[in-house]
């Protein structure tokens, strides 16, 4: 699954990455701890340029009865989601790319679970497989909210998780956002393990357990003399 991640460049850089002209966002500061529930800066394409915005993250169906079903709804399986009621619309339509620098994901370890913090080697954004949907309460109030998509781990991850989030290689961002393509079939080939050799994790402290922690202390790397904690 992936449940933490961060986005600790600024907003300037990454509307040079992603080639936006213009954004409503008034500011972005470094995040240490992303966590569900939470804004997240996201990448869509309205047909004819990208655009910056943000979502909430936990998707939650236009048919929901509650907004609540979004906490359970932070990731979807690369594998299944054209087949959930839940995913398989905005498979076809509504499809993000949720910029980050790092995600974190806890390995088992002798008196507990190490945090580590999966990175590029080269320290570079990258972008993780999104999907969408807006949802109107009864009283009218609309939601725009995401997910993460996860796949199969790599050689790396297999160590740490059985899931990882799709990461996309760059020149597939466009394929990816391309409102044109609504044949699951023509994406799957995207939904797959990123490759190891270009990513390397490190462990973290046990402070990013909780949301509570944000800060550039949560991204140095932990002493493994130190003692762990159960999250």
């Amino acid at each position: 699954m992936c449940g933490r991640y961060t986005l600790i460049v600024t907003l300037e850089e990454l509307m040079v990455r992603y080639m936006i002209g213009d954004t409503t966002i008034p500011f972005h500061r470094p995040k240490y701890n992303i966590a569900p529930s939470q804004q997240v800066i996201t990448i869509i394409n309205d047909g004819k340029q990208n655009r910056i915005g943000e979502l909430k993250w936990g998707l939650i169906p236009p048919w929901a009865e509650s907004q609540k079903i979004g906490y359970t709804m932070i990731n979807a399986r690369a594998e299944t989601a054209a087949s959930k009621p839940a995913f398989s619309s905005a498979l076809r339509r509504k499809r993000c790319l949720i910029p980050a620098d790092g995600f974190y994901e806890w390995k088992p370890a002798a008196g507990g679970k190490q945090p580590m913090r999966i990175v590029l080697k080269s320290r570079s954004i990258f972008s993780m497989a999104g999907l969408y949907e807006t949802w109107q309460s009864p009283d009218g109030s609309k939601i725009h909210s995401c997910t993460i998509l996860t796949t199969e781990p790599n050689r790396l991850m297999s160590s740490i998780h059985d899931r990882m989030p799709v990461i996309l290689r760059p020149q597939d961002e466009a394929r990816w956002l391309d409102r044109t393509l609504q044949d699951p079939m023509d994406l799957r080939q995207l939904l797959v393990p990123y490759d190891s050799n270009e990513l390397e994790a490190y462990s973290v402290s046990p402070d990013v357990g909780s949301v509570k922690n944000d800060g550039p202390s949560l991204i140095e790397a932990f002493s493994s003399g130190e003692q762990l904690k159960l999250w």
